[in-house]
């Protein structure tokens, strides 16, 4: 049975492509045929003359599927901006349809399709079209990340509690040290609260690095895999 996950964040910079990559290598590593999407990517640079979404081509690579980038990223954006602001500045229409069916044809030919958003799931596609539309109309379940630090309960929370309220399927939280800062109490007391005040697991902790691939990560990786694919 082919399977997927909507990778989404607390807020944007939190690590989603860091921690889409770790997961799909180490699904990659267990002998799953892995395929990324990014519906939309934002904050593209320009190279020869065409956008490059820099997040998409680092999923397409960490996944090593022949897929072409339009496939796995119908929409490309210049404007660093939230995906519905820039598509009005550049005059382009996104049409749900377009990414609903893109995510099924991957869907119908890989094991797990890891599909992520742009910021949290609260964040406009199009028009009146949120991130949590989109992953209604997949029918996808989250996997949240989050924060480390001081603020990260309510981010997590409101997050939890939006998806709850749409019936979306919540595969836990994972909490990525993006920004490198000093451990204090809310980093060390964050983890087990958010557990207790959701009922929603903390998958795992990602220590600050820069590379997903570090053997000290493939480990971690590897676990939070196993955990996600348990509850799939």
């Amino acid at each position: 049975m082919k399977k997927g996950i909507f990778i989404t964040g607390t807020d944007t910079g939190v690590g989603k492509t860091f921690v889409a990559v770790g997961l799909i290598k180490a699904m990659r590593a267990k002998g799953l045929d892995v395929c990324p999407m990014k519906p939309v990517e934002s904050g593209c640079r320009i190279m020869k003359g065409k956008l490059l979404p820099e997040d998409t081509v680092r999923l397409l690579k960490a996944s090593g599927v022949d897929e072409s980038i339009d496939a796995v990223n119908p929409y490309r954006l210049k404007h660093p901006v939230a995906p519905s602001v820039a598509a009005d500045i550049e005059g382009l229409k996104i049409d749900r349809k377009r990414m609903c069916s893109a995510y099924n044809r991957l869907a119908g030919k890989y094991d797990i399709t890891i599909v992520e958003g742009a910021g949290g799931i609260m964040v406009p596609v199009y028009k009146k079209y949120l991130f949590i539309d989109l992953i209604d109309d997949l029918g996808l379940p989250i996997m949240i990340v989050s924060r480390p630090g001081l603020g990260t309960i309510n981010h997590t929370l409101l997050t939890i509690e939006a998806a709850r309220n749409r019936g979306l399927g919540i595969l836990g939280v994972i909490i990525n040290c993006a920004v490198k800062s000093k451990t204090g109490l809310p980093e060390k007391t964050n983890p087990d609260l958010i557990r207790k005040l959701s009922g929603v697991p903390v998958i795992g902790i990602v220590p600050h690095s820069t590379s997903p691939s570090r053997n000290s990560n493939k480990k971690l990786f590897n676990n939070m895999a196993e955990k996600i694919m348990a509850r799939l």
